[in-house]
């Protein structure tokens, strides 16, 4: 979304610099692994003419010297640079989840998984750990394909859903024959090659053990002694812009704008993307950028193909008692999924055409409460360690 917006002035050369040639819409991997969806995307449908790609990895960020140091062993320098290295799942601590348990954040590891359940017989048991939606999504994708799914959310069930959408939730799952573990005796403590053990003494079956809690983001940030967030995202103002370099713009999960970052999700990071390039192009017109406003008015969750829920939210970002549940949930989530590619082709064939919902007196109450204004820099982290005070 941010190459394809900075394609509206003809003197800006943009890279984009990812590890694979396909664009891959992560809202599909659960289908991915189920086997109902590719979940990639040509570049050449998502990419505005005139935007490079190159496939490679970066390893360090150079601030100073203006340039990014690949894998390969070249070196890209820039005028603007903007971060969207995006997220990915955490390390998992449990013992033995490393080893035997599948994680799907990645198109890699989704195929890896699907791979997995290909040689796996369906009256084979599978454990998903995990209940947001990710957990919710998968479990029920692979239930209605003819698997024994066992969900063990370690809390409670779509813990941002309302309370009347996670009945719901529980009812359908159920229906799809899938067990649904609720509450904090549910935490997986062990994972082996068999089976998944649990808080509450409860030893659980499990052929396959699909791991889907939580998520984190690269160290690239910090590695390269950026200044960033407990979690590791870079930190910003309220234009995007890092506190530690006006030269340097973060978007979409790994960005933390005031330390007050976002909903992590593909809808907020297309409106992120949009907003860094719009601040880039602020300062090649030497204007003021303006401020990020984003408000998010609603969560999709898949139920399989054939049901979904379509929670609307307050303009806080909590779900509203009101909801859109059956096949009319599962229309507006498939919607939802096509604007996420749609929108980003729009952009390419239209440069500064996406918009978004722009409510943000929930944010400005929140930094309120925190002492500081919308227009105020955030004070950057002090990192000695980096050798890097701000």
């Amino acid at each position: 979304m941010a190459a394809n917006r900075l394609t509206q002035r003809d003197d800006v050369t943009v890279t984009v610099i990812n590890p694979r040639r396909s664009f891959v819409p992560r809202l599909r991997l659960h289908q991915l692994v189920a086997g109902t969806h590719e979940a990639v995307v040509d570049y050449a449908t998502v990419l505005a003419d005139g935007v490079r790609l190159r496939v490679d990895t970066v390893d360090r960020i150079d601030a100073a010297g203006r340039g990014v140091t690949l894998a390969s062993g070249d070196t890209l320098a820039y005028d603007y640079l903007i971060y969207a290295a995006g997220s990915g799942s955490t390390v998992p601590q449990v013992p033995g989840a490393a080893a035997f348990a599948y994680p799907i954040d990645t198109l890699e590891t989704a195929r890896r998984l699907r791979a997995v359940l290909e040689d796996t017989p369906l009256s084979s048991p599978v454990t998903v750990v995990g209940g947001g939606p990710t957990g919710i999504e998968t479990a029920a994708e692979l239930a209605e394909r003819g698997r024994g799914v066992t969900l063990a959310c370690g809390g409670a069930l779509g813990p941002y859903l309302h309370p009347r959408a996670r009945r719901t939730a529980a009812k359908r799952l159920a229906e799809l024959g899938v067990t649904v573990l609720e509450g904090p005796g549910t935490k997986v403590t062990a994972v082996t090659a068999d089976a998944v053990q649990l808080a509450d003494g409860r030893r659980l079956d499990a052929h396959v053990t699909v791991w889907s809690t939580g998520f984190g983001v690269p160290d690239l940030a910090a590695r390269s002694g950026l200044s960033t967030d407990a979690v590791g995202r870079l930190l910003t103002d309220e234009t995007l812009t890092s506190v530690d370099d006006e030269r340097i713009l973060a978007a979409g999960d790994s960005a933390a704008p005031s330390d007050l970052p976002f909903r992590m999700g593909a809808y907020g990071a297309g409106c992120l993307g949009a907003h860094a390039a719009d601040t880039v192009l602020a300062r090649l017109a030497g204007q003021r950028p303006e401020r990020v406003k984003l408000s998010f008015p609603a969560m999709c969750v898949s139920l399989g193909r054939r049901t979904a829920i379509f929670q609307l939210a307050h303009k806080d970002d909590t779900a509203m008692r009101l909801y859109v549940p059956g096949r009319a949930g599962a229309k507006l989530k498939e919607f939802s999924c096509e604007a996420s590619v749609k929108h980003l082709v729009h952009e390419a064939a239209k440069p500064g055409s996406h918009r978004w919902p722009t409510n943000d007196a929930h944010r400005r109450a929140q930094l309120a409460e925190r002492g500081g204004t919308p227009d105020a820099p955030v004070q950057a982290v002090v990192k000695a360690a980096a050798g890097h005070t701000a």
